[in-house]
């Protein structure tokens, strides 16, 4: 069944437009509220945890899809401003029976999205939110209760996720030593992330850490590097660290001002863990996405590397579903990194912290311990189409079968549409840059003249 509102992290569009009106978050929440009603068969289903980023509209979906559980009598504890992990830590910690978190993560202000956790702390399934879709399109108000929800404000919500976070490095270590630059994209962890690395004693320097409600990834965060490349060389610093607007994506910036994206640090991580024989079944789990020099490097290192779809709900999956007790490590080369040991989705300050203590341990530079294979060229291209399916027609198929015939095993191509906007987005890596190019620039061609001709 194709979904109608969710796309692979939850539902998204620009904010007071359909279908991310306060009207539209209203009856997500009384959908929701009937579905876990309906599927706990009469048992109470009476807590919600609500979180935001520091987005302007917040403030107008905080209030209506709390007045939508409400009205469905479920009771809603409010967090305010809280990073996504922190949500779904929450969920668990408070008994929860679900979780929404208001962000668009990297997304400008103009945006906003709904993300939904179950009582695990694990994104809602697809089952679960083809069930609300369903439900969005009947008749709610048969199902309001006589007696309406309470609402409560957790004053505590940031210190009891900064604590949690914290575990990621082990008892006794310390950041002392290490100067951090850390660029809060004026975003959810815009008062946590300079708090908890204080406490862990680095030597911090925060950018980005002054929301306006309109200013979240605007020029600062993990999609905008530029001022935290310049800021780590002029505070000579040893590691920056890039949260984007919800904190749950981590992209570093090395003591030279160079960038390291996901792939490195996944790299680096699993490495560790490794080495200290705490990989689980030897295996690092990331999308189709990830540059082939990563999966080359582990493989040399005894490393297995499993690919799934884009999105990091696709990552968590594989890692909860293998048949031995599931994996521990998997993330995006965006930088989604899932450290399963220490919380159910991706945490961008809790990977960072974990960054910092390999580079405690190590005693190397960043851009020693942050920079283990060489990437693969790799050129993204997107293919806008107004209707039909390009990738359905033969003509499509037979020149993506023949791209990836003539790599062998040089490299790979990758053709898939985008999960949120009409683009099909057309990838290919190898060891001959010219060789990608052609066969990018060539895939597009074909594709184009699919897409045109529909």
């Amino acid at each position: 069944m194709t979904r109608k509102y969710f796309g692979t992290d939850g539902i998204r569009g620009r904010a007071n437009a359909h279908p991310m009106t306060a009207e539209m978050a209203l009856k997500v929440a009384m959908a929701t509220a009937k579905v876990l009603r309906e599927r706990h068969k009469g048992q109470p289903t009476d807590r919600v945890v609500v979180g935001k980023d520091t987005r302007l509209s917040c403030y107008m979906l905080e209030q209506a899809i709390t007045s939508g559980f409400l009205s469905m009598g479920m009771n809603v504890i409010l967090t305010g401003p809280v990073p996504t992990p922190g949500v779904a830590m929450l969920t668990r910690s408070l008994r929860a029976d679900v979780g929404v978190m208001i962000s668009a993560s990297h997304n400008s202000f103009e945006d906003n999205g709904i993300k939904l956790f179950g009582p695990d702390g694990y994104k809602l399934d697809d089952a679960i939110e083809l069930e609300i879709e369903a439900a969005l399109e009947s008749d709610l108000s048969g199902d309001l209760p006589e007696t309406p929800g309470k609402a409560a404000r957790l004053d505590d919500a940031i210190g009891r996720y900064a604590e949690s976070v914290k575990r990621a490095l082990p008892r006794g270590t310390t950041l002392e030593g290490l100067k951090v630059v850390v660029d809060c994209a004026h975003g959810a962890a815009y008062k946590v992330a300079p708090q908890v690395l204080w406490e862990l004693e680095a030597d911090v320097v925060a950018i980005g850490d002054q929301p306006n409600g309109k200013n979240i990834n605007d020029g600062y965060g993990a999609t905008a590097t530029d001022n935290l490349q310049k800021a780590v060389v002029e505070h000579k610093a040893d590691i920056g660290i890039a949260l984007d607007g919800d904190a749950d994506r981590l992209i570093m910036v090395d003591e030279t001002g160079a960038k390291i994206d996901g792939d490195q640090l996944m790299a680096a991580i699993a490495l560790s863990m490794q080495e200290k024989g705490e990989l689980r079944g030897h295996t690092l789990v990331t999308t189709v996405m990830s540059n082939l020099g990563l999966e080359r490097l582990l493989k040399a290192k005894g490393i297995d590397l499993i690919r799934t779809p884009v999105g990091d709900r696709y990552v968590m999956e594989t890692m909860r579903g293998d048949k031995n007790g599931g994996f521990n490590l998997g993330g995006e080369q965006s930088g989604h990194i899932i450290l399963s040991d220490y919380n159910t989705t991706g945490d961008g300050l809790q990977a960072a912290i974990k960054i910092c203590s390999i580079l405690k341990e190590s005693g190397q530079k960043a851009s020693e311990a942050l920079n283990l294979f060489e990437p693969l060229p790799q050129i993204l291209r997107n293919v806008e189409f107004k209707d039909g399916r390009p990738l359905d027609k033969d003509e499509v198929k037979t020149a993506i079968e023949n791209a990836q015939n003539s790599f062998a095993n040089d490299g790979r191509v990758l053709v898939r549409a985008s999960g949120t906007e009409p683009v099909i987005r057309v990838m290919a890596e190898g060891d001959a840059p010219e060789k990608v190019e052609n066969i990018v620039t060539d895939l597009c061609s074909v594709i184009e003249k699919v897409a045109h001709s529909a």
